[in-house]
C-alpha cells in the first residue's frame, strides 16, 4: 500500500515514510492510493475477537510494510490494562434498544485522542528504523484541548522523539490546560498562542510549510512531523473503534450481520467522522455519517450547501474541543470523493487560504449529503442534553458527547431513520465538569466552585471516581509557561530547540 498526497506534487510513499513526514512537502494530506474491502464474513468474525486482534485485522490492511511482529508490538504496547482503564479499551453502553454510546475515553488522558496517540509513537519509531532515519522526529501539534494532552502523554521520553504543543491560550478549559502545563517529560514543550484554535492550526502549518524551518530543526538534529489527525498514523487507529463496536453489537445479537447503523460523531476537524468515512468504503454496514457541531457550525452548513466558509465570528463554547472553522481531514474527504482529483482539491485549499471560503460542486455536493447529515448545538441544548440525558438513562456524559446525543434526537425527529445508532462519546464528563455539574446540579450550587471542588461533587452526585489522570492537577507543579503571539509561534520553536534539554 502507497500513499498519495491531496495536493499531487509528491510522489506516493509507503506508510512508513508518510507516518514519518505527517503532513506532504507540498502541503498536501497522504491517503492510500488503493481501498481496502472487508467482506461480511470479515466483519462478523470480529465478534470473537478484542480489541488488540480488531485492530490487527483493520491496521494490517493500511500499513503492509509493517510485519505482524511489527504490529503486535504497537497494537500491545498501545492497548493494554496499563493505559486503558477498561478491558474492551472502548466498551459499547446500550441506552435502550435503538442507542448505544462508544465509550472512547478510557486511555490516560480521559479523551479520544489516547485511541490514536497511544499507538501513534510505536508506529514512528518503527517507521524511523524502517526509512533508515538518522535524525530525530520533532512533533509540533496545535490543540483545542485533548489532543495536545494526549500527544504529550504518548510522547514523552519516547527515545529520538521530541514534541512542541501549542495551544490556544483562552480556548480550553482549566482541566486541558493543567494537563498540558504539569507535564512531565525530558522531551517536551508546552506554548499558549493569544488568539484561537485557528490561529494555533495556521501556525503550525506554516512552520511545516516554511524550508528555512526544516533546516534549522535539522542544523539541532531534527525533523519535523505531526501528530495532529493530518498524519495518517493517526487517523489510521481511530478506523478500528468503529469496526469494534459493529461487532460487539454483532456479538450481543443486537445486529444481524448486514444491518446498517447509524454513527454520531462530534467533530471540528473532521478527522473522527472521516475514519468512519473510510470504515464505510471498506464494507462496514454504516446508513448515515451524523455530523454533530457546535456553534461553530461551519461543518453543518457545508454538508447542508456545499460551502465551505470560515468568515464568521469564532465562538468559544462549552464544547471546546470543537470550536474550530477551519477543519483540515475534510481534504481528504473531498480528494475521495472526487476519485482522487488533486488540481481541484489543490484550487479549493487555494480558495479558502486566499478567500475564507470555497463551493464545491453540485456532484461533490450530492455525494455528501448521501453519505453524511449534519446539525449542531447551542450551549444551551448542550446543557440541556446533559441534563435529559441523566434523567432518561441515569448516564452521565460530557459536553461534547451531550452534543452528539442532541443531534442525534434532531436527525430522528428530522428524517424519521429508525436504524439503530452509536454516538461516539469522546471525552469522560470529568474532563469538562463545571458545565456537566452546572447542568445536573444547578447553577446555584456550582457558581462558587472551581474545577477542582467540582470533580469532586460530579464524583459524589454520579457515584463514579474520578480519574486516576484528573486527580490532584492543581497541586501538581506548573512546568510549561511560555505564552507567545501567533507570528511568534516559529521563536518558540527555535528556543525550545536551543535549549538542547530535547534530546
Amino acid at each position: 500500500m502507497f500513499y498519495e498526497s491531496t495536493r499531487g506534487n509528491y510522489q506516493p510513499l509507503p506508510s512508513a515514510g508518510a507516518i514519518k513526514l505527517g503532513i506532504a512537502p507540498d502541503g498536501g494530506l497522504f491517503v492510500p492510493t488503493e481501498k481496502v474491502t472487508f467482506s461480511m464474513a470479515d466483519i462478523s468474525a470480529m465478534a470473537g475477537l478484542g480489541y488488540q486482534d480488531r485492530a490487527a485485522k483493520i491496521l494490517q490492511s493500511f500499513l503492509t510494510d509493517f510485519t505482524g511482529e511489527e504490529l503486535a508490538r504497537c497494537i500491545n504496547g498501545a492497548y493494554n490494562e496499563i493505559s486503558f482503564d477498561h478491558p474492551d479499551v472502548a466498551p459499547l453502553v446500550d441506552l435502550d434498544e435503538g442507542l448505544s454510546v462508544l465509550e472512547l475515553w478510557h486511555g490516560p488522558t480521559c479523551a479520544f485522542k489516547d485511541m490514536a496517540l497511544q499507538i501513534l509513537p510505536h508506529f514512528l519509531v518503527q517507521s524511523m528504523g524502517k526509512t533508515g532515519e538518522d535524525a530525530g522526529i520533532l512533533i509540533l501539534v496545535a490543540t483545542s484541548g485533548d489532543t495536545g494532552k494526549a500527544a504529550l502523554e504518548g510522547f514523552k521520553d519516547v527515545p529520538r522523539t521530541a514534541i512542541v504543543v501549542f495551544y490556544p491560550e483562552e480556548g480550553v478549559s482549566e482541566v486541558q490546560r493543567l494537563q498540558m502545563v504539569t507535564q512531565e517529560g525530558k522531551n517536551v514543550g508546552v506554548v499558549a498562542v493569544r488568539g484561537n484554535f485557528d490561529d494555533t492550526q495556521s501556525g503550525v502549518k506554516e512552520i511545516f510549510g516554511d524550508p528555512g524551518m526544516a533546516e534549522t530543526a535539522l542544523k539541532y538534529g531534527y525533523k519535523f512531523s505531526s501528530a495532529n489527525s493530518i498524519n495518517w498514523g493517526r487517523l489510521v487507529p481511530q478506523i478500528v473503534y468503529y469496526f469494534s463496536a459493529y461487532a460487539d453489537l454483532l456479538k450481543r445479537g443486537r445486529l444481524k450481520v448486514g444491518e446498517p447503523v447509524n454513527f454520531v460523531v462530534p467533530t471540528g476537524n473532521f478527522g473522527n467522522i472521516l475514519a468512519g468515512f473510510y470504515a464505510r468504503q471498506m464494507g462496514l454496514p454504516v446508513n448515515r455519517l451524523i455530523c454533530a457541531a457546535n456553534d461553530n457550525n461551519v461543518l453543518t452548513d457545508f454538508i447542508r450547501t456545499g460551502i465551505y466558509d470560515r468568515n464568521r465570528a469564532f465562538k468559544r463554547t462549552i464544547s471546546p474541543s470543537m470550536d474550530i472553522l477551519i477543519s483540515s481531514n475534510l481534504e481528504r474527504l473531498l480528494f475521495e470523493l472526487t476519485g482522487h482529483d488533486a488540481p481541484r482539491v489543490r484550487q479549493w485549499m487555494a480558495d479558502l487560504k486566499e478567500h475564507g471560503r470555497y463551493e464545491v460542486d453540485s456532484t461533490t455536493r450530492d455525494m455528501i449529503q448521501e453519505l453524511f447529515w449534519s446539525d449542531f448545538a447551542s450551549d444551551e441544548e448542550t446543557l440541556v442534553s446533559i441534563k435529559q440525558n441523566y434523567n432518561q438513562y441515569k448516564y452521565v456524559v460530557d459536553t461534547h458527547t451531550a452534543v452528539g446525543l442532541h443531534v442525534y434526537r434532531k436527525y430522528r425527529e428530522s428524517t424519521g431513520d429508525k436504524f439503530l445508532t452509536i454516538v461516539l462519546s469522546t471525552a469522560s464528563p470529568f474532563k469538562f465538569n463545571a458545565s456537566v455539574t452546572r447542568a445536573l446540579l444547578g447553577e446555584d450550587n456550582t457558581n462558587d466552585k472551581d474545577e477542582f471542588a467540582l470533580l469532586q461533587m460530579l464524583a459524589d452526585f454520579s457515584d463514579l471516581p474520578v480519574p486516576p489522570g484528573l486527580r490532584a492537577l492543581d497541586r501538581r507543579p506548573v512546568r510549561h509557561k511560555v505564552v507567545v503571539d501567533r507570528d511568534n509561534m516559529r521563536e518558540a520553536v527555535i528556543d525550545f530547540l536551543r535549549a538542547g534539554d530535547c534530546n
